[in-house]
């Protein structure tokens, strides 16, 4: 029988640190988050940073030091990032709110019939009645034929009058 190696002590020595001190280290990163996900994210990238550094990190007097450094730093950073991306979506919104005219009740009820179809057939109708491009425009913006286009609009609009009660439009140019 061999004897293990350095590397194989230090494994298991990471190991058993790692078992005695994962569900502490849990308590801690969820104390500073308050979300068990987070919590869970920042404990197993705290566990994954010693594991890199172990052979360092094994030579300190309490190794579990680095650890709980590690999730403080870590869960500083996440509020970090969650206030920063908090207010560029505040940021996003006031700029919507300007650009983005109010929807009429009747106009709501539309584009909620919108939102419901297919994917392709959402797509050229917002592109149609949104930024009023042409059928060629369409086809060129989606990267497909300007049949594809018309068939696709044929179909939503045939699929909207039927949701909303009423006769489909035809339009000059758009048949198919």
């Amino acid at each position: 029988m061999t004897e293990p190696s350095f590397a194989d002590e230090s494994a298991a020595d990471f190991a058993d640190v790692y078992e005695a001190n994962y569900r502490r280290a849990l308590a801690l990163a969820y104390s500073l988050t308050g979300d068990r996900a987070s919590a869970e994210d920042l404990t197993q990238d705290a566990f994954a940073a010693a594991h890199r550094n172990w052979a360092r990190v094994a030579h300190h007097d309490d190794p579990m030091a680095y650890v709980r450094r590690a999730i403080a730093t870590r869960a500083i950073s996440r509020w970090r990032h969650l206030a920063s991306e908090a207010r560029g979506m505040a940021r996003l919104r006031a700029r919507t709110a300007e650009v983005v005219p109010p929807v009429r009740g009747d106009d709501a009820e539309f584009w909620a019939a919108v939102r419901a179809l297919p994917g392709a057939q959402r797509q050229v109708v917002a592109l149609r009645y949104v930024d009023d491009l042409t059928i060629d425009d369409i086809a060129a913006v989606l990267g497909v034929a300007p049949g594809t286009v018309k068939t696709q609009l044929f179909r939503a609009r045939k699929t909207l009058a039927a949701r909303l009660g009423c006769a489909p439009i035809e339009i000059e140019g758009d048949r198919r």
